[in-house]
């Protein structure tokens, strides 16, 4: 049995057998015999961090979905409103070793609001557990009816089961609320890595990858800026009830 460490860089893992006695093992090499492994339910870590990150760049006056948005253009909410649709995505590495398991990825979707303010929508991907598989979730990533300009960007990053999401949204929505609209686009993603604490690069959150500037015209595959992942996307319309 072992406990999965909160530190991706730890090069050891400590393993207890049924007597007691204590076995090192490589934490980059799977071993080939069965272990036990005490750890986070990163699914339930990340659905209830998504929330609390969404609630606190909300309560700093980030426009986010826990906070009511402005009212889109007259008669979209009736007719349906166009989206980016991840059809396809693939990683080269996804920052998480086999003690903890599937991996926990999430991506913060950044751009402009109705309001001319800057907007942060989250997104998880339960399904992209393994770096080197192509997955086909037909996922919705941008809701263009909540954006001002037809641009936004993406960051996308792994969760390594005691991120602080409280710290994350206060280092993000501290860095945005800088920014204003000055009547043309102007791309969020370096603010958002620049403004992530610097233990979340070794103990937390994981960086996997960022896309710029994804208009909602934005068709094919997009390799992201760090080369470790590949989206391809496709307009889709969501059509009202």
């Amino acid at each position: 049995m072992a406990v999965a460490p909160s530190d991706d860089e730890a090069g050891a893992i400590t393993a207890y057998d049924t007597a007691g006695r204590r076995h090192t093992l490589s934490a980059t090499e799977a071993p080939k015999v069965p272990v036990y492994v005490v750890g986070v339910d990163g699914e339930k870590a990340v659905e209830a961090g998504m929330a609390v990150l969404e609630r606190e760049l909300a309560a700093a006056g980030v426009s986010t979905a826990a906070a009511p948005a402005p009212a889109a253009a007259a008669g979209t909410a009736a007719t349906g409103y166009w989206t980016s649709r991840i059809t396809s995505v693939r990683l080269a590495d996804d920052k998480e070793t086999w003690i903890k398991g599937d991996a926990e990825i999430f991506s913060i979707v950044s751009g402009f609001g109705l309001d001319g303010k800057v907007r942060v929508d989250t997104v998880t991907h339960p399904y992209l557990n393994d770096a080197g598989t192509t997955y086909y979730p037909n996922q919705i990533l941008v809701n263009w009816s909540q954006y001002k300009y037809n641009l936004a960007d993406t960051v996308m990053m792994e969760d390594d089961g005691d991120t602080n999401y409280s710290s994350l949204a206060k280092a993000i929505a501290a860095a945005l609320l800088t920014i204003a609209d000055l009547g043309a686009y102007v791309p969020l993603v370096d603010p958002v890595v620049d403004a992530i604490p610097a233990s979340f690069w070794t103990d937390d959150a994981d960086f996997v990858d960022a896309w710029y500037t994804l208009a909602r015209e934005t068709t094919g595959t997009r390799d992201g800026a760090g080369g470790n992942g590949r989206f391809t996307f496709d307009r889709y319309w969501v059509s009202a009830l």
